[in-house]
């Protein structure tokens, strides 16, 4: 069974990479909740984090850092308590420069290169966060996070080979990281493959600490779902999740899988 990847992405609602990962698709007047597995994130890709009245940073107090920023340009404690304002204020075309101009003025720091491309792919900009996260990940001593996070980024480009590639070194330096074989079983569902998708994500849930992990099962159950085996899939997800809102995740799957178009794509050979 073979899915577009253009065909595939209505159902994107109920996938979250960046190490990012499916919870629960709860049907809300037909948008799906998400909340994320992370690799580095804690928002939703494309989403920016809507900040409560208790967090959201004085105007005053982002001025007096964009007023430090500016005598002290690529300053990293600065420019990174600058940025987190701005992000929160929901700057973050502004906060993305920011970034961008600290990670310039540090190009052999991995690690803070690596946190900064996270930061952008948390913002919504994957194509910024490929660009550095491959700078960090062809530096000395990245870690596997980093190029998790590459994988992220990439697969949010569409370019799901490149990223199976990045959680492949990233399993080489963390053999069996449950967080990167959701992160590969998710790439190959987004791209449509759901046999290779299955597979990988079954491999991850039988680990056995696959309990840390619980939004692991409902990928599976998704997937699972996504090939028309709904009784299968609800014995997958009722391991996580409530009896109604099992219901509920398969019926709003089943209501995508009836319309005709998305039916016939989805039982395509490719």
């Amino acid at each position: 069974m073979f899915v577009r990847a253009t065909s595939f992405i209505r159902f994107s609602g109920c996938l979250m990479i960046t190490g990012l990962a499916l919870a629960a698709c709860q049907p809300k007047s037909g948008i799906l909740n998400t909340d994320p597995l992370t690799t580095g994130s804690t928002t939703p890709a494309g989403a920016t984090a809507s900040a409560t009245p208790s967090t959201v940073p004085s105007f005053k107090r982002t001025q007096s850092l964009a007023q430090q920023w500016a005598a002290h340009p690529g300053d990293e404690t600065i420019g990174l308590q600058y940025a987190e304002n701005l992000g929160a204020m929901g700057q973050v075309d502004l906060q993305a420069d920011v970034l961008k101009q600290v990670a310039l003025a540090h190009p052999n720091d991995s690690a803070l290169q690596a946190k900064l491309g996270k930061q952008l792919l948390s913002s919504g900009r994957p194509g910024e966060a490929v660009s550095m996260l491959t700078r960090a990940a062809s530096l000395p001593n990245a870690d596997w996070k980093t190029h998790s996070a590459l994988g992220s980024a990439l697969d949010q480009e569409g370019q799901y080979d490149q990223a199976r590639a990045e959680y492949q070194k990233a399993l080489a330096l963390s053999p069996n990281e449950l967080s990167v074989q959701n992160n590969m079983g998710m790439s190959y569902a987004l791209q449509g493959k759901l046999p290779e998708a299955e597979k990988i994500l079954r491999l991850a849930a039988n680990n056995g600490n696959a309990d840390k992990l619980p939004r692991i099962r409902q990928n599976l159950a998704l997937v699972v779902g996504l090939q028309g085996r709904f009784d299968e899939a609800r014995t997958i997800a009722s391991q996580d999740l409530p009896p109604d809102q099992v219901e509920a995740n398969l019926a709003y799957l089943q209501q995508m899988l009836a319309q005709p178009n998305t039916w016939a794509q989805l039982q395509a050979k490719g």
